[in-house]
């Protein structure tokens, strides 16, 4: 009964938010370890049928790399590096497209589905949704974008669909594939819907300050002037210039988050706890009784 009484309240005290977020967009990026585990998969894809069923409007877009590195190790297919990172020539932009389009979009789109959702899974390919240009020349066929064309996700997720989008997308010449760093395709599908949250799920709790602490609201300014200072560093560079894109696009927030913790999306979205690191440039409509 205890159980029972303490579910009870936490669906009260939820109502503002849902109250709040009913019609809204929120992008979902997808990705690190928990994208190998079954568990957490399963959970991951609950909770996403669980936003839909509440009345957000999910797309969730992944990343890959590790099923990636894999798929070129059994192909026997060696990668060139430059200034560490991945030359992605021909041979291996097709591996990308094969895994990321096929094995994992495929995979994530089964998990929900399992969970009792409607999905489909696309690439940035269809519909001419993301067009990039060459990032980097000397990385190949590593993709920037430039156009954005995302009808085709404002029609799925009105039909009731959940889109769930591969990073891969075409280039301006005919026949080219690129692959997307998925953050960089999360911002930028985020920034062309004008989404009211992007949630970048990764490995590390959220954005930490010159004192190891996770901070919990930080603004743009303060995002520059902590890059500036090489708080930021590192692998987080380009998660918060993504936030940055998403944010100066036209999303509302977005949320840098573990997605290693139970139910993360949930917590970020409806409860006053709320999950990692948010940066945004206003003040939230719904004010959270507890501090973040």
């Amino acid at each position: 009964m205890t159980d029972a009484i303490h579910t009870a309240k936490m669906l009260s005290e939820a109502l503002p938010y849902l109250q709040r977020f009913s019609g809204a967009v929120v992008v979902v990026k997808f990705g690190g370890n928990a994208m190998g585990d079954d568990a957490a998969m399963a959970e991951f894809a609950r909770d996403i049928v669980l936003m839909r069923q509440v009345g957000v409007n999910p797309v969730v877009v992944h990343g890959g790399g590790p099923m990636i590195n894999e798929m070129l190790a059994k192909l026997g297919i060696e990668s060139s590096f430059v200034r560490g990172k991945r030359v992605t020539d021909k041979a291996t932009v097709q591996v990308v497209e094969m895994v990321l389009s096929g094995l994992v979009n495929k995979r994530i789109v089964q998990a929900i589905m399992d969970a009792g959702g409607r999905a489909v899974g696309i690439s940035g390919k269809d519909d001419d949704m993301m067009v990039c240009v060459p990032d980097d020349p000397e990385l190949g066929f590593v993709g920037r974008p430039v156009e954005m064309n995302v009808q085709v996700l404002r029609d799925l997720y009105n039909a009731g669909i959940i889109p769930v989008v591969a990073p891969v997308a075409t280039g301006m010449a005919d026949n080219e594939t690129f692959n997307v760093n998925g953050d960089t395709a999360a911002g930028a599908i985020a920034g062309a819907l004008q989404a009211d949250r992007l949630l970048l799920l990764t490995d590390v709790p959220g954005v930490k300050n010159a004192a190891g602490e996770v901070m919990t609201q930080i603004t743009p300014d303060e995002i520059r002037q902590m890059t500036a200072d090489g708080v930021i560093s590192g692998g987080m560079i380009p998660k918060t210039e993504t936030a940055l894109m998403a944010i100066e696009a036209g999303t509302r927030a977005v949320t840098i988050m573990d997605g290693k913790v139970p139910n993360a999306c949930l917590l970020e979205l409806f409860t006053d706890h709320g999950a990692g690191s948010q940066i945004r440039s206003t003040a939230p409509r719904v004010t959270p009784r507890l501090k973040r």
